[in-house]
C-alpha cells in the first residue's frame, strides 16, 4: 500500500511530524510500521500493513487512519475487541503516545524519533514490593531486571508516592549484592550542620557531641547498596565532596585525614526535575550524570488505573481485611479519582477507611433506586466541579454509612473516632439522609 508523505500533525515551528506503531508486548514484540499520512491495517491476515501473529488478532483488526491533524484508531469489527486505557472502543482519536490492545498485543503510537525499542515487559505482575499489571509497570518490571544485574549507579525519579524506596529495594535484592546492607539516607532530613557527618562519617572530637568515631552511611553499605533518597535537596556546599566520593569510592571521615574506601553500589531518587535544577544552578552537572548513568522513571498512579483492583486487594490483604472491605461504590470512586499522592495516598485512604469497619457490607442499603453506574464513577464527560463535587459525596456516605455501623449508631463515639465535631457529623448525616441514634 503506499501512502503519501505526510506534512500531518506538525509540529511548533511548522516542521512535520512523523509516527511509528511500536509493537511493545506479544508474540510480535519489537515488530514496527512507519506511519505518515494515509490509512494502515493492523490484522493478522497477508497484505495488512502491520501482520501480527496473535491468534486473538482477527484478519483485519485495527484500521489507523493518520489525518492532517488527528490520528483516528477504529475496531475493524473485531472478534476481540480493542481495548485503550482499559477500556473497549469501537473508534477514537489519539494524541501519541497511546497504547491500544488488541488481543494479546499491546501497540504504541510514539513519534518517529522517540521510537526507541523498549525493553521486553515482563510477564510477571511484581517486582520485589512493586506490583502492577499494567503495561507500563511490566515494562518497567523488565527494565528493573536488567538494571539490577550490573553496579551501575542509578537515577530514580518520580512523583511522591510512586514508591522509589520500594523500587531501589527491589533492585538491590534482585542483585547480587543481595546478602548485604541496604542502607537508606533520607538527604531531605539531614540537618545541614550533621550531613557532612551523616554522610561521611567523623572522628571521635571532631566536632561538639562526638564523643565517639561513626561511620557515614557509604561505609555502612559496604558491600551493599545505599539509596540516596531525595538527592535533590542536597545542599549545593556539599554536592562537590559527594562527587569525589563516588569518583575516587572513598571518603574522608569528618575532622579525619584517613581515607576509607567503600564498595557500595549508589542508587539515587528525587521527585524533582534535576535537569531543570542543573539549569538554575542548584545542582552541579557533572553529579547529575555521575549519578544517573542509568535512569528509571516511575509512572504516576493516573497513568495505571487499571492497576487500582490490584494494588487495592494488597492493600487490604496487608490489614488482614476480606476484598470486600470496600464496596464497589468506593472502588469506583477511587477509579475516577486522581490520586496526586499516588500509592501512598491510596494506601493511606484505604487504611482511614477500614480503620472504622468499612466493609462490613459491601454495598450501602438504600431504598432509592440504584443508578446503572455507581455514583462515584467520574469521567471527563462532566465538568471538573461536577466530578468533584460526586466523588466527594459518594466517599463521605460510604464513610459514614460505615462509621455508625462500627459504633452502632452513636454519635458521639462516632464522631470521637472520625475526629469530627458532634455537629458537623450530624450536618453530614442529614445531608445524606442517614440516620443515627442521638447517643
Amino acid at each position: 500500500m503506499s501512502h503519501a508523505p505526510t506534512d500531518a500533525l506538525p509540529k511548533p515551528g511548522g516542521a512535520p511530524l512523523r509516527l511509528k506503531l511500536l509493537v511493545v508486548s506479544g508474540p510480535d514484540f519489537g515488530a514496527e510500521l512507519q506511519l505518515e499520512q494515509g490509512t494502515y491495517r493492523v490484522g493478522k491476515e497477508p497484505g495488512v500493513d502491520l501482520r501480527l501473529t496473535d491468534p486473538a488478532v482477527s484478519r483485519t483488526h485495527l484500521v489507523i487512519e493518520v489525518l492532517p491533524h488527528a490520528i483516528r484508531v477504529s475496531d475493524n469489527q473485531s472478534t476481540n475487541g480493542a481495548t485503550y486505557q482499559g477500556q473497549r472502543f469501537t473508534s477514537l482519536e489519539l494524541t501519541p503516545p497511546a497504547v491500544v490492545r488488541i488481543g494479546k498485543t499491546d501497540l504504541k503510537l510514539v513519534p518517529a524519533e522517540e521510537g526507541v525499542r523498549p525493553v521486553p515487559p515482563s510477564e510477571q505482575e511484581h517486582f520485589g514490593s512493586l506490583l502492577g499489571k499494567s503495561l507500563v509497570m511490566r515494562q518497567l518490571f523488565g527494565l528493573l531486571k536488567r538494571v539490577a544485574e550490573n553496579d551501575m549507579p542509578v537515577l530514580i525519579v518520580g512523583e511522591t508516592g510512586t514508591g522509589k524506596e520500594l523500587c531501589a529495594q527491589a533492585v538491590h535484592q534482585a542483585s547480587a549484592r543481595a546478602q548485604g546492607p541496604f542502607v537508606v539516607c533520607d538527604v531531605a532530613a539531614l540537618t545541614p550542620n550533621l550531613a557532612e557527618s551523616e554522610l561521611f562519617g567523623h572522628v571521635k572530637g571532631a566536632f561538639t557531641g562526638a564523643d565517639a568515631p561513626r561511620a557515614g552511611v557509604f561505609e555502612r553499605a559496604h558491600d551493599g547498596t545505599l539509596f540516596l533518597d531525595e538527592i535533590g535537596e542536597l545542599p549545593l556546599e556539599l554536592q562537590p565532596r559527594l562527587l569525589r566520593a563516588l569518583e575516587a569510592r572513598s571518603i574522608k571521615r569528618v575532622g579525619g585525614n584517613q581515607p576509607h574506601t567503600f564498595n557500595t553500589r549508589v542508587l539515587a531518587a528525587t521527585h524533582r526535575d534535576l535537569l531543570a535544577e542543573v539549569r538554575a544552578g542548584r545542582f552541579r552537572e557533572d553529579l547529575y550524570h555521575r549519578l544517573a548513568v542509568l535512569k528509571v522513571a516511575l509512572p504516576p498512579l493516573r497513568e495505571r488505573v487499571e492497576d487500582l483492583p490490584l494494588l487495592i486487594d494488597d492493600c487490604l490483604s496487608q490489614l488482614q481485611m476480606p476484598k470486600d472491605a470496600l464496596s464497589a461504590n468506593t472502588r469506583a470512586m477511587f477509579a475516577g479519582y486522581g490520586w496526586p499522592g499516588n500509592v501512598r495516598e491510596l494506601k493511606n485512604a484505604i487504611s482511614r477507611a477500614v480503620s472504622l469497619g468499612v466493609g462490613l457490607e459491601p454495598e450501602a442499603s438504600t431504598s432509592a433506586p440504584r443508578p446503572s453506574a455507581p455514583a462515584g464513577a467520574v469521567t471527563s464527560a462532566v465538568p471538573f466541579k461536577d466530578a468533584k463535587d460526586g466523588l466527594v459525596a459518594a466517599f463521605e456516605r460510604d464513610y459514614l454509612k460505615h462509621l455508625l455501623e462500627a459504633h452502632q449508631g452513636n454519635i458521639t463515639h462516632a464522631s470521637k473516632a472520625a475526629g469530627i465535631t458532634r455537629v458537623y457529623l450530624q450536618r453530614l448525616l442529614k445531608k445524606h439522609a442517614l440516620v443515627a441514634d442521638s447517643e
